[in-house]
């Protein structure tokens, strides 16, 4: 391909990537990171991203070849390349209460004749009685459910009734005042999106399933109709496919543990909304 019929699609490359990174520098300019912060930790993901994939023959790359492709300075390379790794899985704490959000919405142990999670008793009274207690214990033995319970409390996610019932006011763990939980959630869910439309970009193969409806020209109120029936759809989906992947996890349990089944594989579904005014599109 030349340098005149590669402008075009660079230019849409650019362009795209624009607007990718404009909310981006919106949380970094909110959290108080500056460009040379950014540039700092843009040269690393430069060194990471080159490392990991731009190998030759699944060789170790040597830090010429990284500065070379990546344009970072040999020196850089090196002493990034030293450092430990910054990425991780949502915080152990994080993935509890997410696991025990989601088993309280899915299992029929926690549903109401209707489906819906029943309010639980706080404290276990009879033996086998379901309560708050039972269910986060069901997850973890390590942590204690009035830790998890105080901290949700204080996140909004459940309240107490009348009956001293625990009750969940969301049907997803989402934070409504822990920065760390919601900066957790945001890196992980936003990371796995932008890397399963990388992959559709830049492979020939099976795409991942990543598809969006947009319109423009409608009412606020529209919008808002359309934004409660998407929030209704997109929890039923997530639950159905929480509940089927926790039956497939049971059923690889119940085989001996010194079978080999193969590298154990994670997956992300996320659903998403978004609005804004029809006038404010990205700039060019």
């Amino acid at each position: 391909m030349n340098a005149n019929s590669e402008s075009p699609l660079r230019s849409a490359l650019l362009s795209a990537i624009h607007r990718v990174l404009s909310p981006i520098v919106r949380v970094m300019l909110a959290y108080e990171i500056t460009l040379p912060m950014a540039i700092e930790l843009l040269k690393r993901v430069f060194v990471d991203v080159a490392e990991r994939d731009f190998s030759l023959n699944s060789k170790a790359s040597t830090d010429s070849r990284i500065s070379l492709i990546t344009g970072v300075h040999r020196k850089d390379v090196k002493r990034l390349r030293e450092l430990p790794d910054v990425e991780a899985n949502l915080p152990p704490k994080i993935s509890l209460s997410a696991q025990v959000v989601a088993t309280w919405i899915t299992d029929a142990q926690w549903l109401d004749e209707s489906g819906q999670p029943r309010p639980l008793p706080r404290l276990t009274g009879k033996a086998g009685e379901a309560s708050f207690e039972t269910l986060v214990a069901s997850i973890s033995q390590d942590i204690r459910p009035r830790s998890v319970l105080d901290e949700w409390l204080r996140q909004g996610v459940v309240k107490i009734n009348k009956k001293d019932e625990v009750v969940l006011v969301n049907n997803a763990f989402v934070p409504r005042e822990g920065e760390e939980e919601k900066l957790a959630y945001y890196g992980h869910n936003l990371g796995d999106h932008a890397a399963a439309a990388a992959d559709n970009v830049l492979t020939a193969g099976d795409p991942w399933f990543e598809r969006s409806v947009h319109h423009d020209a409608l009412s606020e109120a529209q919008v808002e109709e359309l934004r409660e029936r998407a929030a209704k759809l997109g929890m039923q989906t997530l639950t159905q496919l929480h509940t089927l992947a926790a039956q497939r996890a049971d059923n690889d349990s119940q085989f001996p543990a010194d079978l080999d089944f193969g590298s154990k594989k994670r997956f992300t579904c996320g659903v998403y909304f978004y609005s804004t005014d029809a006038t404010k599109v990205a700039k060019k």
